[in-house]
């Protein structure tokens, strides 16, 4: 006599909006990378668009506000360029209006003091002009901030 191993009950299938919910739940997309993330899982794409419709009606998928806070925290929070950060938040789905819409009128200041921090991190104040320069424009940043952020990096060995 043999025994019929047993079945654990499965579990339904969850619809491509709960996916979407249990994916934002953990972290925030852009309504591209919510699609593309719905459609890799093999929903179909009217269940994905009737999804990502009702997510947008409830206010809990906005791309404007969305990319414009990961904006905010990038610019406050890293060492990125702005270029950097502008190219993060498009491979993040985020349309380039989007994100150029959250670059601030004057970018100097903060541009020259994420150099900075690049250039504390990765140099002695006596390493070679070219190099310190290269490294900044590799990483996005603006010729005039990379400019004066070695000069301050430079000076600031001179002054001590």
């Amino acid at each position: 006599m043999t025994a019929e191993p047993t079945r654990r009950p499965r579990k339904p299938k969850k619809t491509a909006l709960m996916t979407a919910v249990d994916l934002l739940a953990r972290q925030e997309h852009s309504e591209k990378k919510l699609r593309e993330k719905l459609l890799r899982k093999g929903y179909a794409d009217d269940e994905v668009q009737q999804a990502i419709d009702r997510l947008v009606e409830k206010h809990y998928l906005n791309d404007a506000d969305a990319c414009a806070r990961q904006f905010e925290f990038l610019y406050h929070e890293s060492r990125s360029s702005v270029r950097q950060i502008c190219v993060k938040l498009m491979q993040r789905g985020f349309g380039s209006s989007l994100v150029n819409a959250c670059i601030p009128a004057d970018t100097f200041a903060r541009e020259k003091a994420a150099a900075l921090r690049v250039l504390a991190l990765k140099f002695k104040p006596a390493a070679d002009r070219q190099k310190m320069m290269a490294n900044l424009y590799s990483k996005g940043f603006d010729s005039s901030a990379i400019r004066a952020a070695v000069e301050e990096f430079q000076q600031a060995e001179e002054d001590e």
